[in-house]
């Protein structure tokens, strides 16, 4: 609706074609492109009338009043009074911000802040290119209605909604925040529906704009079959930062096998500018169980983490954090007293510049302490120093010498003890080093195709060798838990992603790679590799890594994209006995210039001895999206071939334009809880919502 009043205390100045004047009456009278202006609004006629006596103002045909925000407002005839802050409008229609507009068959304003309507209609949506008489999308038609130009609130009486010229709702009063408005408190639209664990349930938040930099959101919910839940979400924005943080409390009544019982959830982050190089910021989550969180829709979670942190940046050679980490583990079977808290989490690295040679030395330090209630607690300080130099030979061949470092001491308690279950150590001190050196060669060999592009073949040899490590049982355990042998790191130094455990020894690793690229953009490629490793000596890899042996399982990668909208990507690890499949990640894409996209994968991975509880994953999910105008579709499912049942299965619709929003989704989730053998609670949703825009939308949940 048109914006808010500017300063009337000002002449009127316009300009015209013609002009007369009266001086008996003191009368103005402006003809052709005649155009005035108080402050910041204008007003454009082919007739402008001004009686300077009693300050009245009249303007006739091809009227516009254009607002100081830049709304325009056109009308048959206009008379305005009280330097311009009274008037009456005759055929009123309006172009609004937000695309918003008006018709009326009058109006008037008062005190330069209200606009009465009468015979009012308005909408937010384009007319129809094809038939612009046509009715829009939706609008809203009422008796009267009533801007306020101070509160930015737009008020209907005996009001109808339409949707293509069809009455669908009717109310008495209906009121929502002008176009033009700011932020501001208030009412949001409600969200009604039903849930198994619930029952009926309405949900009415209340937006609360405390000031321009912080604001607060109360979204209180009331339910047939359990007590009412209160939400909050609060926002504050800094010169140097921001805040936000939300949170709810309420009572489960234990149906459904549910807990009973008072519960709550906080999620919160922050981060602060300190100056130049030196920012700040924080995490703090956490929720008395998962199942409070599903019930009442605040998401799903299964581990919620706490920290804070400072970190610097030093252009693109330096880098430095310090944090501390704590963790909460949401699930009936979690033992939140083997979950580790971490204070301090000290990471620092700084990368030289190119020496005379071309190579480049880095050197960095990671050091932390970690503590559990029960299990093992483990304080590191660490350094890593590292060498790189890339060099041709003539040939064209890329040699690349490449050198490790790490030292590492560590002070720990109750090894024996989860995570490590060591059998050689319990409490004590430790300290570690190990150098790796590696000499790496490849050689592209490029052969054109002529019109069909062009080809590379690609053979890569890596001679890694070092100190032998052992299995390394009396050192404690933190970061290099987790271990996958594929292509992305056969030709790493330490193939662990941590360094609480060392490769040592010496090996060859081996690959050939094999590309064949389209002039269309398309390509054909292949890898196939391995490592070998010459001390028969299974080092600190676990059973079924695939580098527990000398000779180690052969990885594989492949992918074809014959055009540039269908790819097929696919990885594995292969046993070198039999060459069985140990893992296997398939997937394909086709995006297609019609708007509709279609993915498709397979994922086989055995049981892992880190992952509890440790059992094999062997799925298969396939997807698609689908964009026709303004409409859109899309749908995901996985299976699980091992459990032979689905995993999770989601649909949706929806359909957005400039002024109108209808959404349908749908989700269900096959996840069980161990501990009782059943669904998670909320593990179906069904969902519609519709949108108005400028005006504020509603949505249905079903659970």
């Amino acid at each position: 609706m048109p914006g808010a009043p500017v300063a009337q205390d000002q002449p009127v100045t316009f300009t015209a074609e013609e002009v007369e004047y009266d001086q008996n009456r003191a009368l103005v009278v402006a003809r052709g492109r005649v155009e005035a202006w108080q402050g910041n609004r204008v007003l454009r006629a082919d007739e402008f009338t001004y009686d300077r006596n009693t300050g009245v103002a009249t303007a006739r045909g091809n009227v516009q009043l254009i607002e100081a925000d830049g709304q325009v407002i056109f009308a048959d005839s206009v008379e305005l009074r009280n330097e311009f802050k009274d008037g009456v409008l005759e055929g009123l229609r309006g172009l609004l911000a937000q695309n918003g507009r008006v018709a009326a068959a009058g109006a008037r304003r008062t005190g330069g802040t209200f606009f009465d309507l009468s015979r009012v209609v308005y909408s937010s949506c384009q007319p129809c290119q094809e038939d612009p008489l046509a009715p829009p999308v939706w609008q809203v038609r009422a008796r009267t209605a009533t801007l306020d130009q101070t509160a930015r609130q737009v008020r209907y009486r005996d009001a109808t909604v339409e949707f293509g010229g069809v009455p669908l709702l009717w109310t008495p009063y209906l009121q929502h925040p002008s176009a033009s408005a700011p932020r501001q408190s208030g009412f949001l639209s409600p969200t009604f529906g039903i849930t198994d664990y619930l029952g009926g349930f309405v949900e009415t938040p209340y937006y609360w704009a405390i000031d321009e930099s912080q604001d607060l959101l109360l979204r209180p919910m009331i339910a047939t079959s359990n007590l009412p839940n209160l939400g909050l979400e609060y926002r504050r924005r800094f010169n140097f930062g921001e805040v936000a943080a939300e949170g709810s409390f309420g009572y489960l009544n234990g149906r459904e096998n549910t807990p009973e019982g008072a519960g709550g959830h906080i999620f919160s982050r922050g981060n602060f500018a300190i100056d130049e190089n030196w920012r700040a910021g924080f995490n703090y989550n956490w929720a008395s169980s998962e199942d409070y969180l599903r019930v009442y829709r605040y998401g799903s979670r299964r581990l919620l983490d706490q920290n804070a942190f400072t970190e610097g940046f030093w252009g693109s050679n330096a880098y430095a954090r310090i944090d501390g980490r704590a963790y909460q583990g949401l699930r009936s079977t979690d033992n939140n007293s083997l979950i580790p808290y971490v204070l301090p989490n000290i990471y620092a690295d700084w990368q030289a510049q190119r020496d005379s040679l071309g190579g480049t030395f880095t050197i960095d330090t990671w050091n932390f302490a970690v503590f559990r209630d029960q299990g093992t607690s483990t304080q590191r300080a660490s350094t890593r120093l590292a060498y790189n130099l890339p060099m041709y030979d003539h040939a064209g061949g890329l040699w690349t010498v490449r050198a490790q470092s790490d030292l590492s001491a560590y002070a720990y308690n109750d090894l024996a003890a989860a995570p490590n279950y060591s059998t050689t150590a319990d409490n004590g001190t430790i300290g570690t080093a190990n150098i790796r050196a590696a000499l790496d060669w490849r050689m592209p060999f490029v052969r054109p195709a002529g019109e069909y592009g062009h080809q590379v073949i690609e053979p890569r040899i890596q001679v890694v060798a070092g100190p032998l490590t052992g299995n390394q049982s009396s050192v404690p355990n933190e970061d290099s838990i987790d271990f996958e042998f594929t292509d992305a790191n056969l030709f790493q130094l330490n193939r662990f992603v941590g360094r609480d455990r060392q490769e040592g020894g010496t090996r060859i690793d081996y690959a050939l790679r094999g590309a064949w690229y389209f002039p269309n953009g398309g390509m054909l490629e292949g890898l196939a590799g391995a490592s070998y490793r010459i001390q028969n000596d299974g080092g600190p890899f676990y059973a079924n890594s695939g580098v527990e042996n000398r000779a180690s399982d052969y990885v594989g990668r492949a992918r074809l994209r014959p055009v540039s909208w269908l790819e097929f990507l696919g990885r594995g690890r292969f046993a070198q006995e039999d060459g069985s499949v140990r893992f296997l990640d398939l997937s394909t894409t086709a995006s297609l210039g019609t708007g509709t996209s279609v993915t498709a994968g397979y994922l086989y991975t055995p049981a892992m001895p880190f992952l509890d509880p440790a059992q094999t994953r062997n799925e298969v999910a396939v997807g698609f999206t689908q964009q026709i105008g303004h409409w859109r579709f899309g749908a995901f499912a996985r299976y699980d071939i091992e459990l032979n049942r689905p995993v999770v299965v989601t649909a949706s619709a929806g359909y957005e334009d400039e002024c109108f929003l209808l959404e349908a989704r749908f989700l269900k989730s096959f996840a069980e809880d161990t501990s009782t053998n059943s669904l998670y609670p909320a593990s179906t949703m069904l969902l519609f919502r519709i949108g108005l825009k400028t005006i504020g939308d509603v949505g249905f949940r079903a659970i």
